[in-house]
């Protein structure tokens, strides 16, 4: 009995061991994509419980608007937008994909086909973390590949871990498509590392099709199909993602030669090739939306790409036949292979000239640091400063442990391991992706996934060096051969976990919150959509634009807007918040479309900023780097197109004035000089902000409430006020320099100036602030043609006139001021922008203004003062009146 018992307990152990070991990965993994999913929900009530829409990036709220679109359109998706890009409209490229699509379809069927605002809302809010969770899947599918299951699971755990990038961009509130990017790109390679598996075990070749062996052609082809069926999923999601059809041209062409040199027929590896990137060739193909070699959208570029892959592996293929035909050397193949290579390059380069400066262009921005200036303004566009603390950042040791992952696995040949095209596979992601991760920062969302599959490599490796996976069961494992391996994860999972090693993934994901633009531009905006002209309307016009509308891509790209209808004028950053927010069509967009005119304006003074606005709508080839004569010419041009408001907020006027100066016609060091301040009494010179800047319209309209100016009244302020400071320092030797110029006065400035008076390492005796002043965050001008005042005075004499105005929303008082000269026959003319009294409104096709005239002009000449009431008419129309009357002549 004893026996019988003892046998009983030892067969229940042992079934109980050998479940554990074959399923122990299963609740491990759901656990930790739980994690994942728990630590990108924690702010979700800072985002839900705000009234109406709060999301974290700027680029997200134009998704929100694709999304709105595809559900108001199901299942068609928002392609071409005349809502942004006026005046000619926009293809938006990557917006409105199969991301959008699938966050829609989600509502529509929560929603039970007709999703309120809020269920829209709601799922748009948690599908991004729920989509960053299940990364994990296809992480551990190619981790375990790389590694079994123990580094499958350790490279989870890392990607859970990770506090950086591939975090910040699948939180909840980030409803951008790099997390649909991740999910994607990481299914279409572990699926094409699926397909390589099986062409390796079934060896498909080029003779089971002559003879029609479907049964042993079946599951090389299912694969393969798969993994080309998985690969247009991630372009579909973003058209960009061609990159990845580069990286698999490279590993196949790579592939091919090694399989050949080694002295095997490459033809299984180019027949599943061939068919996934024929597969993906022909899905992209369905996806074109106009003619065009463009990156950035559905064209020709992606299926061209991909079934030119295709049909170079077949080549490849007949090529390796051909050379053992003729009994060709085989260290001439690769040489053949190369130069074939650089001489389809070259064919391309002359034939299609478009397609290849696509192609190298973005292989040179996205890969080699060939980012343009312009470019570089973008934040995440930029290189890292510190390539080594950023990755220490975003991956504490990890970075470096999955190099020496990726390291193991291109030496396991030399170790008489066996050959595996999907590990070459992965070296050539890796090294694809991290170099455009350190090309451009925020492609560390990508290279998140590779640092956590190759540290499953490495835990593979030290697994089979260790002798763990041969153990019969769980008692057959050494202590001493899971120390180093357990050592290893320990020095992979603490820096991560441990805060006085930086911001954990916990405390990371506790920390989102709405985008702080989004905010600040929030009031402004809901004033704009409720007290500015439809669009169509503007002027008592009849004209209509749906804001849900569908309209076809233009064969020239220049929309014909209807009459009555507008633009704003602002820098490209808040182009999605003016079309979502605001409901009004801006003229520069994050899409970087007219940023150059926009920038032209910005950095202009009036007079050139007039010609510029008149000209940009009948200037097919842009505005910028005309001259005044050519403005002119294209400003008498008849056109239904205006751009009617201005919009100008804090960081344009101090922080973002650099990358504004970039895309203008003068660098940012042009409008520095030598300045004045005062100290205790006396005088001393510092670099500042010169008169360049202070002529520039954007200083006019944000710091001097567009005193002098003749066409822009200020319409609307936010309540919410912005300090800007500049700082001086004085060194032991007597010597003053500026070291903040025009910065906002946040709190982080004041705590570096404290440093600059209390720490002891530096230098500094003595501390300044100078150009100290305050406005509005943001301000709303209206561009009018202005009211022109006419009366007598002395010849020569000098004339001017003032209006007190109220900013009713800041509760502001502020005076209008204009100044002229009489001419020899003692008559003058004086060009103002604001109304005395409120004669119109939105219904009339004009705006309601949050700026009120607390009486009527009051215009002095030659010591005698005189009065004029100017009604809303002529500042519109550009009519005359007389001072001292109150009509229009």
């Amino acid at each position: 009995m004893g026996e019988r018992t003892g046998q009983a307990s030892r067969d229940t152990e042992t079934t109980a061991s050998t479940t554990l070991r074959r399923w122990y990965h299963v609740p491990v993994l759901c656990a930790l994509v739980a994690f994942m999913l728990w630590v990108r929900l924690q702010a979700y009530g800072v985002f839900a419980r705000r009234e109406g829409v709060a999301l974290s990036g700027v680029d997200s709220w134009y998704h929100w608007r694709t999304i709105n679109y595809s559900v108001e359109n199901w299942p068609w998706a928002l392609s071409y937008d005349v809502w942004t890009g006026y005046p000619s409209g926009s293809y938006v490229g990557q917006f409105g994909t199969l991301f959008d699509q699938l966050i829609a379809t989600v509502a529509l069927i929560v929603g039970l086909g007709d999703p309120s605002q809020a269920t829209i809302y709601r799922v748009a809010l948690l599908s991004i973390p729920v989509m960053g969770a299940l990364v994990a899947l296809p992480t551990y599918g190619i981790g375990r590949r790389l590694g079994g299951r123990p580094g499958g699971l350790v490279g989870v755990a890392l990607l859970a871990l990770f506090p950086g990038t591939f975090l910040r961009r699948s939180t909840v509130g980030s409803l951008d498509h790099h997390v649909g990017e991740m999910l994607f790109m990481s299914i279409a390679v572990l699926a094409m590392m699926v397909a390589l598996g099986v062409a390796e075990r079934d060896k498909p070749v080029y003779e089971q099709f002559a003879e029609r062996d479907l049964s042993g052609l079946g599951r090389p082809l299912a694969a393969g199909a798969l993994a080309g069926i998985a690969l247009a999923l991630y372009v579909w999601t973003w058209p960009s993602g061609v990159i990845l059809i580069g990286v698999f041209g490279v590993f196949l062409a790579i592939a091919l030669t090694v399989e050949y040199a080694r002295g095997a027929s490459p033809d299984h590896i180019a027949i599943v090739g061939a068919l996934a990137l024929g597969v993906a060739g022909v899905c992209t193909a369905l996806m074109i939306e106009r003619w065009a070699a463009n990156a950035t959208g559905f064209g020709y570029l992606q299926p061209v790409l991909a079934l030119g892959v295709a049909a170079g592996c077949l080549f490849m293929a007949w090529l390796a036949r051909f050379w053992d035909a003729r009994g060709l050397p085989r260290w001439g193949y690769p040489a053949a292979v190369l130069g074939l290579i650089v001489v389809v390059g070259a064919v391309v380069a002359v034939v299609l000239p478009d397609l290849f400066g696509t192609l190298s262009t973005n292989v040179r921005q996205r890969l080699f640091f060939g980012q343009t200036g312009t470019t570089l303004t973008i934040a995440e566009a930029q290189p890292p400063d510190d390539a080594a603390a950023r990755a220490f950042t975003e991956y504490r040791f990890a970075f470096y442990t999955g190099a020496v992952g990726l390291l193991s696995l291109l030496a396991r040949p030399l170790f008489g391991r066996e050959y595996r095209a999907e590990h070459l596979l992965i070296v050539v992601w890796a090294l694809f992706v991290t170099s455009m991760a350190f090309t451009q920062v925020r492609f560390n969302y990508y290279l998140a996934v590779v640092v956590a599959v190759c540290n499953a490599a490495l835990i593979g490796e030290l697994v089979r060096w260790f002798g763990i996976d041969r153990a019969a069961s769980l008692r057959g494992i050494e202590p001493h051969q899971t120390l180093v391996v357990v050592a290893v994860a320990l020095a992979l999972v603490v820096p991560l976990i441990v805060p006085a090693a930086g911001t954990t993934a916990v405390a990371a994901g506790a920390a989102t919150g709405p985008n702080s633009d989004a905010l600040t531009w929030e009031g402004s905006n809901q004033w704009l959509a409720n007290n500015t002209p439809e669009q169509g309307q503007w002027g008592g016009a009849n004209g209509e634009l749906d804001y849900y509308g569908s309209y076809d891509i233009p064969e020239d790209g220049d929309y014909d807007y209807p009459s009555g209808t507008y633009g704003v004028l602002s820098w490209w950053d808040y182009g999605h918040l003016i079309t979502v927010q605001g409901e009004r069509i801006p003229h520069a967009n994050p899409f970087q479309q007219n940023a150059d005119s926009a920038a032209a304006f910005l950095t202009a003074d009036e007079d050139r900023a007039e010609l510029l606005v008149e000209a940009i709508p009948a200037a097919d080839g842009g505005v910028t780097g005309r001259s005044d004569e050519e403005l002119a010419a294209l400003a008498e041009e008849d056109t239904n197109e205006q751009l009617r408001y201005v919009m100008i907020d804090d960081e344009m006027a101090a922080g973002k004035f650099s990358a504004i100066a970039t895309w203008g016609d003068a660098s940012y060091a042009s409008y520095f000089g030598q300045r004045e301040i005062d100290v205790d009494n006396e005088t001393t010179t510092v670099r500042g902000l010169d008169e360049g800047y202070n002529e520039t319209m954007l200083s006019g309209l944000y710091y001097d409430d567009a005193a002098s100016l003749e066409h822009y009244r200020l319409v609307h302020e936010s309540p919410d006020t912005t300090q800007f400071v500049s700082v001086a320092v004085q060194d032991s030797d007597g010597e003053w320099r500026s070291v903040y110029v025009n910065r906002e006065n946040t709190r982080q400035l004041q705590f570096q100036i404290q440093q600059l008076r209390t720490n002891p390492n530096l230098d500094i005796v003595d501390v300044q602030r100078f150009d100290v002043r305050e406005e509005s965050a943001v301000k709303t001008y209206e561009r009018v043609e202005g009211a022109t005042l006419t009366g007598e005075a002395q010849p020569g004499e000098n004339v001017t006139a003032e209006l007190e105005l109220t900013a009713e929303t800041s509760d502001r008082t502020f005076t209008y001021t204009q100044e002229t000269t009489a001419d020899e026959d003692g008559s003058y003319e004086l060009t103002v922008p604001y109304a005395t009294n409120e004669e119109l409104g939105t219904e009339a096709g004009y705006t309601d203004s949050a700026v009120v005239a607390e009486g009527d002009y009051e215009v002095t000449a030659g010591g005698e003062t005189a009065t004029a009431a100017v009604g809303e008419e002529p500042i519109y129309g550009g009519g005359t009146v007389s001072v001292d009357a109150t009509g229009e002549e």
